[in-house]
């Protein structure tokens, strides 16, 4: 067995549907560690890059809006993003979510039980699972900075940054 990290997000139709109680319930029967956790407004460049491997398909622009929350309003325009760690984590929770297409999901999934597809054929699947160990690294760095996960799970470095613009509370 092998520790593993993978990154989990609450999708903005999860937030909408009340489902991350549900969600976290679910998760939380693999009894791995959750190392990172936090809400994220996504903009489309963090959109754009999340899924980048699919943006040669037609419904590349869909799966953005998407992942934005568009479709549901400024009320819905956010994700609830996990780190989770544990023995064989990325095989264990993508069984637990179950497959991409709601329809084809494991009702007893994550995705089979909260999970549709539209009429415009998205699939509203309430959440993203990384898919492997290369996958992970790069989604967890995408989505959260080094300080903001409670293990030291990648190299890092220090750098000294100038001019840097900061919002911190008044």
């Amino acid at each position: 067995m092998s520790i593993e990290q993978l990154l989990i997000l609450v999708k903005p139709d999860g937030v909408k549907k009340s489902l991350t109680g549900n969600i976290l319930t679910k998760l939380s029967e693999t009894r791995m560690l959750i190392i990172g956790a936090k809400t994220v407004k996504v903009n489309k460049e963090l959109a754009e890059r999340h899924y980048c491997q699919l943006k040669d398909k037609s419904f590349f622009g869909e799966l953005v809006d998407y992942i934005q929350g568009k479709i549901y309003g400024e009320s819905w325009n956010r994700v609830l993003a996990f780190v989770y760690q544990g023995n064989n984590a990325i095989a264990r929770m993508r069984k637990i979510v179950g497959t991409t297409n709601p329809e084809e999901a494991d009702p007893m999934s994550i995705r089979g039980a909260y999970g549709r597809i539209t009429t415009k054929g998205v699939y509203e699947n309430v959440v993203h699972c990384s898919s492997d160990s290369f996958e992970a690294e790069r989604e967890i760095k995408l989505w959260f900075k080094p300080d903001e996960i409670v293990k030291h799970i990648y190299p890092t470095k220090e750098i000294v940054l100038e001019k840097e613009v900061k919002e911190v509370w008044a």
